[in-house]
């Protein structure tokens, strides 16, 4: 199972690492993380990712194409041509289109979603839902060919939910096991239906311009 993850400069890392870690213990999975070159790919946080593979030297055919998301870079690389070519041309033969949080608006950006179920951050639902996708409020989505996870920490359940629908229950199981995936968050404010109204407000004015530039 070739599985090819893009990265790209601004991502968030958690978007990308929580996937990696859960397909890193599968054995069928032969993985590359893809930039444009090998240098290192800085992030949203102070840790920068390093590139296994350049768009010269990857798969030409993966099994599965992933994108993480991210905020303003992410608004970047939907316009970028480059990157949505390269994204078009590996999909062609992809199995399946996959993408944790915004990552599934740079997937519509290059025209990989149409009329497909999806789904990404809470904030920018509305953004992806002017883009031709059915939007679905999930933590995560497997449709035809398409899987998406929602913001950030969803990428752990979408990348085993993915998992199991591949390998089968009993590895996707004992991935979790292996993990320690048992999450007990201290608070319940993980959503905007959980989360009080004030650390809504104080979160969506924090990404104005990001929600904006979505929504534009």
């Amino acid at each position: 199972m070739k599985i090819l993850m893009l990265i790209y400069p601004g991502m968030t890392p958690l978007d990308f690492l929580g996937p990696l870690q859960v397909w890193s213990q599968w054995p069928e999975a032969e993985i590359q993380v893809v930039w444009k070159n090998h240098e290192v790919v800085p992030t949203d946080t102070v840790a920068g990712i390093m590139p296994s593979h350049s768009f010269d030297n990857c798969f030409s055919e993966p099994d599965i194409l992933f994108v993480p998301g991210g905020g303003l870079p992410t608004l970047e690389l939907m316009e970028n041509q480059t990157v949505l070519s390269f994204l078009k041309n590996k999909a062609q033969n992809a199995q399946w289109i996959t993408s944790v949080c915004t990552g599934s608006l740079v997937l519509a950006a290059a025209g990989l979603l149409e009329g497909k179920r999806a789904t990404t951050h809470w904030a920018a639902l509305d953004a992806l839902k002017t883009m031709g996708v059915e939007v679905v409020k999930a933590r995560y989505v497997i449709d035809e060919g398409v899987a998406s996870g929602g913001g950030v920490t969803a990428g752990i359940d979408f990348g085993l939910a993915l998992l199991e629908n591949l390998a089968g229950r009993d590895v996707a199981e004992a991935v979790q096991l292996a993990l320690e995936y048992n999450p007990q968050a201290p608070f319940s404010s993980g959503t905007p239906d959980q989360a009080r109204p004030e650390i809504v407000d104080a979160v969506l004015n924090r990404y104005l311009s990001v929600s904006q530039g979505l929504q534009s």
